[in-house]
């Protein structure tokens, strides 16, 4: 087969009749020459899909082109001869149906992302070390949370030229803007939170102290504040709750996806500036523009999306708060991800050489299951993902670990953006306070009552209504694990955490005033306030709604100047919704078991993550072996009977924990609804997304029932190879011998 390309490509093929249905990759630049047809599954990398019909039936390919077909058959049976152009968008086989149109870029090279921030505050050790050690094409960064956006709108109400994230002008450009110019990596951050104008306008003022030429592009749009009296009166409401539209609203934000990103990089900017986006669309969006995906080309944009996922909270997936944290090694110099993505979607992670931390099958799939709720519906505005099949492999010789990661499958996406509006409910104050010595906790716990007394007491009398809500913790004490707390009263040093709610803020601030009195009036070894009186803040609750994509504006600006007004394709999205209802678990039966009880981390990973009001906790089996035997133990029901402390009282009697499955990395991934005291900035526990104190609790506290020999015997009922087998008892036996 010989091959030209010249805007158009031409295609000869010898002896047609002895060339069957296949697919031929074309590798080749124009005018190379090819000897032999190399067939395999997919599509061709220069848009080419050759279908010949073999035998004695006369076969032919139609291809449209944009309305164009151009056969060719020369009489003799011996040569066919197609010329076609690279925008092909669908053909037609004369024995087989439409399909959908190939790729139409060519095949590139690898590229690589890394993420340098998962969230406002993190570390500025992130840039130089990617920017030097990481070989990258992009360099994203993601600082926005429900927290974040209710922090900058406030910020932006004391000044217009706030509201965006500062640290990644100061800390993360400043300093290697000229290198980042020089390496010609291009760079792409949610930062601009509720303000990315003044963000670019920042970003432009270092560019220029630099003396560089840069393109920075702002991507607007998600900023919904100017509606919100359309959605009081279109009877707006909350889309988990129920609840009505508030009056109070303070900010109100679509998550934005990742072909407006796809555009401005498009356009040729080399800085990308976004308000509110969902996380993963800053690793999609750069996907997208190199690679050239389609919008119905929904498994890559899975794939994409996945990526974008595990390595959108930077050294999360590197080992942070890993299960096996006293196996990660350097703390101090964690390496950050870079994710290497093909353009078939499939993608590897690693960190940079020489850094801490580990990347291994534990450390990634823990991210994997960060933050999801039912993973074969993870929807995203560009693509509704199913990662309950995906797979993780450790790939050796890697320093520092790296893995390879496949098998994300995507579905038509959304035609309604998710929409995260905040609303004032009244204000919070929190006092801090260290207590030492002999019976610590009960002198700390008596202490606090005695304030909360004290002060309803003078709110009686001055006509203030109770307060609204009240969390009690005494830190060392172990009150978050409730009944199953070991050490409750036996600490020598505690901390009393007294977080209050009230409507009104003079409440507030007579609570605040009675806190040092404690000092000298109540139990001795109070030590102090942490960071002294305690100060009274507005009180932001989420609220959650979908909204129409068609009906949110889009722009993009280049430089301070309007570009265009962004308009996407809403073709391949879908009205339909989903149930999200996990299909009746499958209880697995005559598990062989035995006397032995090992705690769940022995067993499993945990990583834990929130949204809203409700928070995730995925388990992921250590072996394959272990994961019927986690399906059996860890029911529905059996998590929140035990997390029944943690979850409110006014649902008692509801299901609130929904099991979900991922055979594909052997785990299980549990949501708690309502499970965070309102979430965010509003909750008033001492962990605010209280995911971290959910995950340590069940992985200290479950256990499992299991046994080596009842190990054994399913290996070798299940027929495992030899090379499986001997490993896996290994690990059994030595289970068996600590136990």
């Amino acid at each position: 087969m010989q091959g030209t390309c010249s805007g158009a490509i031409t295609l000869i093929v010898h002896n047609f009749a002895s060339i069957s249905v296949c697919h031929t990759w074309v590798q080749k630049e124009a005018s190379a020459e090819f000897t032999s047809i190399k067939c395999k599954p997919g599509w061709a990398q220069f848009s080419i899909w050759l279908v010949v019909v073999s035998g004695t039936e006369m076969g032919w390919t139609v291809f449209l082109l944009k309305g164009t077909c151009a056969p060719f058959w020369r009489p003799g049976g011996q040569l066919l001869q197609t010329r076609l152009c690279l925008s092909c968008s669908r053909q037609i086989s004369i024995n087989s149906g439409v399909q959908d149109c190939p790729p139409s870029t060519p095949k590139r090279p690898p590229i690589r992302i890394g993420c340098a921030s998962g969230f406002w505050g993190d570390t500025a050790a992130s840039v130089p070390q990617l920017l030097y050690g990481g070989k990258l094409d992009f360099l994203v960064f993601d600082y926005l949370s429900e927290i974040t956006m209710s922090l900058l709108t406030a910020a932006k109400a004391k000044s217009s030229s706030l509201g965006y994230t500062p640290d990644f002008i100061h800390t993360a450009m400043a300093p290697y803007i000229t290198d980042i110019h020089k390496a010609g990596i291009r760079v792409v951050s949610n930062a601009g939170g509720n303000n990315p104008i003044a963000c670019a306008a920042a970003l432009q003022e270092v560019i220029k102290k630099a003396n560089l030429d840069m393109k920075v592009a702002v991507v607007t749009g998600d900023d919904l504040m100017k509606q919100k009296d359309s959605f009081k009166e279109a009877g707006v409401t909350d889309m988990e709750s129920g609840k009505a539209f508030p009056d109070t609203i303070h900010s109100m934000n679509a998550y934005l996806g990742a072909r407006p990103i796809s555009r401005a990089l498009d356009l040729g900017a080399d800085i990308v500036v976004t308000g509110r986006c969902v996380d993963s669309s800053v690793v999609l969006g750069p996907l997208i523009h190199t690679f050239g995906w389609k919008r119905n080309e929904f498994d890559l944009l899975a794939a994409g999306s996945l990526a974008g996922h595990l390595i959108e909270c930077g050294a999360q997936c590197t080992g942070g708060i890993f299960t096996d944290w006293h196996l990660v090694p350097d703390w101090h110099n964690i390496g950050f991800p870079i994710v290497e993505c093909t353009s078939d979607g499939n993608f590897t992670i690693s960190k940079p050489q020489e850094t801490g931390g580990l990347i291994s099958f534990g450390t990634v799939a823990e991210q994997l299951v960060y933050e999801i709720g039912d993973p074969e519906h993870y929807l995203l505005p560009d693509v509704s993902c199913d990662f309950s099949l995906v797979s993780i492999s450790e790939i050796q010789g890697h320093d520092g670990g790296a893995v390879r990661v496949h098998s994300a499958k995507g579905q038509q996406p959304s035609s309604s953006y998710k929409v995260c509006a905040t609303y004032l409910d009244g204000f919070r104050a929190t006092a801090v306070c260290p207590v030492v010595g002999p019976n610590a906790a009960e002198k700390g716990r008596r202490t606090a009552e005695s304030i909360l007394r004290r002060t309803r007491d003078i709110f009686s009398k001055l006509g203030f209504d109770d307060y609204s809500d009240v969390n009690l913790q005494i830190l060392g004490a172990e009150d978050s694990y409730g009944p199953y707390a070991k050490t409750k009263d036996l600490a020598r040093e505690a901390v009393i955490w007294l977080a209050v709610h009230h409507k009104q803020k003079k409440a507030l601030e007579i609570f605040a005033r009675e806190i040092a009195p404690a000092g000298t009036g109540m139990a001795p070894g109070l030590t102090g306030i942490v960071g002294g009186r305690p100060k009274v803040s507005p009180v932001l609750k989420p609220f959650f709604f979908l909204y129409p994509k068609k009906n949110v504006k889009i722009d993009i600006f280049m430089n301070e100047k309007h570009i265009e007004r962004f308009v996407d394709d809403y073709t391949f999205t879908t009205d339909e919704s989903f149930d999200s209802t996990p299909a009746a678990a499958e209880v697995p039966k005559d598990l062989p078991s035995g006397p032995y009880t090992y705690r769940l981390a022995e067993l499993a990973f945990t990583r834990s993550g929130d949204k809203g009001n409700n928070a995730n906790i995925g388990v992921i089996a250590r072996h394959p072996l272990y994961y019927p035997y986690l399906k059996r133990a860890l029911s529905s029901q059996v998590i929140q009977e035990y997390f029944e402390h943690l979850l409110p009282k006014e649902h008692s009697g509801e299901a609130l924990v929904t099991r979900y499955e991922l055979p594909g990395i052997y785990a299980l991934n549990f949501v708690l609804k309502y499970s965070l005291g309102g979430g965010g900035i509003a909750s008033l526990r001492s962990d605010p997304q209280f995911c971290e104190t959910l995950k340590r609790i069940i992985r200290d506290q479950r256990s499992v029932f299991v046994s080596a020999a009842s190990g054994m015997a399913l290996m070798l009922c299940i027929g495992l190879e030899p090379y499986i087998t001997f490993p896996s008892l290994l690990i059994t036996f030595i289970l068996w011998m600590a136990s």
